[in-house]
C-alpha cells in the first residue's frame, strides 16, 4: 500500500449510527473525503508521531497519580503525621480523574483534541511543581487533587484520536498500545519514584515528576496534530484547522483558538447531555459498571496493598525489593498486549471471513472471556501466596497475570465501545474511565483495612470471586446488546 492512500475497503459491516433494522451497509474501512487535513489520509510516519505523543501524555497520567505512593514514608516524618494519614492526599485525585474525565469531554468536541492535551500536559507540570514546592499538608492535597482534575485527559481523548487517524482494521492494534501506555503507568511511576526516593527527599522526587510532564507538554507542542476532522463543514474552509503552516497557525491550534473559530461543532451542555444518555444505555452501563469496574478496582487495591504487605515478614522486602516489585504488572501488561494483539485480530477476521463481511460488535466481548479466567486465577494465586507466605515468585507471576487481565479488559471494551458509538468516541470513552477511577477511588478505602481484619487469603479470593459474578454482566451485553443497540439508538451525530 502506496504511504498515506487508503485500504480498498474489503469488509462491509451495519452502520452503527442508523437504525440496523434499516439494513444499511456501509465499508468498514471507509476514510471520508480524500483531503489532505484528513487524518485518516495522513502518512503513517505522521500517525506514529502522533500516536507517541499521545501514548507519552497516557503513560504519565496514573504514573503520575500514584508516583507518590513510595513516598508516604518520607513525608510521614516531615509532617509529622502516620503514613496512612499522608496517603489521603491520593485519594481527591484519584476520585476526580473520573469527573475530569467527564467534563474534558465537552471541550474535546467543541475546541478540539490537540488543545486539550496541550493544557492537560501543561497544567499537569504546573500543579506537580506545586506539590514539590508546598509549605504544608493541605497544600500538598490540594495540588494532588487538581492534578486528577487536569492530568486525565489522555485517557479519554485517546480514542478518539485513535478512530480519527485509523481505520476499522487498524484500530483495535493500537487501541491496545494505548491501553497498555496508561495502565502501565501506576506501576511505573512507583518504581521510578521508589528509586529515586532512596538517593534524594521527597520534593525532589517530584521535581523530577514534573520535568516528566514538561517533556510531554513540550512533545505535544513540537509534534502534536489536531485529528478532529469536520467532514460535514468542508464548504467553510475555516473550520478545518491548517496543519503546521506557521508557527502562528501551530498556536492557535495548540490553545484552541481556531476550535472557538470553527463553526458546526456542538455546544458544551450538548455534549454533557449526550455523554449522560449514553451512559444511560444498558449495553455501556451494564458492562462498565460490572465486570470491568471490578477488574480495574482490585487492579489499584493490588498496587495499594502488595507493597505494604511485602514489607513485612515473611518477604521483609526492602526499598529496592519494593521498587522492583512493581515491574512484575508492568511486564504482564506487556504480554497482555502481544496477546491482545493477535487475539483481537483473530477475533475480528475469523468472524468476518464466515459472516460475509458483516460485523456485529459483540462479538469484541469474546475477548474478555480469556481474560475472565487470568484474573480469577491470579486473584487467587496472589491471596494464597501473601496468605500462606509462599516464595515470591508466586506473588509476582499472579499479580504479572492479573495486569495481563486487566489490559486485555480494557481493549476490548474499547473497542466495543467505539463499534457501538463510531460518531461519539470520546463520549463513551470518558464512560468507561468514569467506572475505571470510581472504582479505584472506592478501594482505597477499605482494601488495607479488610486484609487486617480477615487475611489476605480469604480478601483476594472473595475478590476473585466478585470478578466472577461480575462476568455476568459481559454475557448479558453479549445475548442481549444487540437488541439493545437497536431499541437504544445513538444520539445525533457530533463531528
Amino acid at each position: 500500500m502506496e504511504e498515506g492512500k487508503p485500504q480498498t475497503p474489503a469488509v462491509e459491516s451495519v452502520s452503527q449510527d442508523h437504525d440496523s433494522r434499516d439494513e444499511k451497509q456501509a465499508p468498514l474501512d471507509a476514510r471520508g473525503p480524500s483531503d489532505p487535513n484528513n487524518p485518516q489520509y495522513w502518512s503513517e510516519s505522521r500517525k506514529r508521531r502522533m500516536l507517541v505523543v499521545l501514548c507519552v501524555a497516557a503513560l504519565l497520567t496514573d504514573w503520575g497519580m500514584t508516583w507518590g505512593s513510595p513516598l508516604f514514608e518520607s513525608q510521614a516524618v516531615y509532617w509529622n503525621m502516620t503514613a496512612a494519614s499522608v496517603s489521603s492526599s491520593l485519594s481527591g485525585g484519584v476520585f476526580l480523574q473520573g469527573a475530569g474525565g467527564l467534563f474534558a469531554v465537552p471541550l474535546t468536541q467543541r475546541f478540539g483534541r490537540l488543545p486539550v492535551l496541550f493544557w492537560s500536559q501543561f497544567l499537569s507540570c504546573v500543579v506537580v511543581i506545586g506539590c514539590a514546592l508546598a509549605r504544608n499538608f493541605a497544600g500538598f492535597t490540594a495540588a494532588r487533587t487538581v492534578e486528577g482534575l487536569v492530568n486525565t485527559a489522555p485517557q479519554i481523548i485517546g480514542l478518539s484520536i485513535i478512530h480519527d487517524m485509523y481505520s476499522f482494521s487498524e484500530r483495535t492494534r493500537k487501541i491496545n498500545i494505548w491501553s497498555y501506555a496508561f495502565l502501565a503507568g501506576p506501576f511505573m511511576g512507583p518504581f521510578c519514584a521508589a528509586l529515586i526516593i532512596t538517593r534524594l527527599n521527597w520534593r525532589q522526587d517530584f521535581g523530577i515528576l514534573a520535568a516528566m510532564y514538561g517533556f510531554s507538554f513540550l512533545l505535544t507542542a513540537c509534534l502534536g496534530e489536531e485529528t478532529l476532522y469536520d467532514a460535514e463543514t468542508l464548504d467553510t474552509p475555516k473550520t478545518q484547522p491548517q496543519q503546521k503552516k506557521s508557527v502562528v497557525d501551530q498556536l492557535k491550534v495548540l490553545t484552541g483558538i481556531t476550535g472557538i473559530q470553527a463553526k458546526g461543532r456542538p455546544g458544551v451542555f450538548t455534549v454533557l447531555k449526550d455523554t449522560f444518555s449514553i451512559g444511560l444505555k444498558p449495553h455501556v452501563l451494564i458492562i462498565s459498571m460490572t465486570y470491568y469496574m471490578f477488574v480495574t478496582m482490585w487492579s489499584v487495591g493490588l498496587a495499594t496493598t502488595i507493597p505494604e504487605l511485602v514489607v513485612v515478614p515473611p518477604l521483609s522486602f526492602g526499598a529496592y525489593g519494593v521498587a522492583l516489585l512493581y515491574l512484575a504488572p508492568a511486564i504482564g501488561g506487556f504480554f497482555g498486549e502481544i496477546w491482545g494483539h493477535f487475539f483481537n485480530d483473530w477475533l475480528c477476521n475469523s468472524y468476518l471471513r464466515k459472516h460475509n463481511g458483516v460485523w456485529v460488535p459483540e462479538r469484541r466481548l469474546w475477548a474478555f472471556y480469556p481474560a475472565a479466567v487470568f484474573a480469577i486465577c491470579s486473584m487467587v494465586l496472589i491471596g494464597e501466596s501473601l496468605g500462606k507466605g509462599l516464595h515470591w515468585v508466586a506473588l509476582a507471576f499472579g499479580w504479572a497475570m492479573y495486569n495481563a487481565a486487566t489490559v486485555t479488559a480494557t481493549t476490548a471494551i474499547s473497542a466495543y465501545m467505539m463499534d457501538c458509538f463510531p460518531k461519539h468516541v470520546a463520549l463513551v470513552s470518558s464512560i468507561v474511565n468514569f467506572w475505571r477511577t470510581t472504582g479505584g477511588f472506592c478501594v482505597v478505602y477499605f482494601q488495607l483495612q479488610w486484609v487486617a481484619l480477615n487475611g489476605a487469603a480469604v480478601v483476594f479470593g472473595c475478590q476473585a470471586a466478585i470478578i466472577a459474578a461480575g462476568f455476568a454482566g459481559v454475557i448479558i451485553t453479549q445475548v442481549w446488546g444487540q437488541g439493545w443497540r437497536e431499541k437504544y439508538p445513538p444520539p445525533p451525530d457530533e463531528n
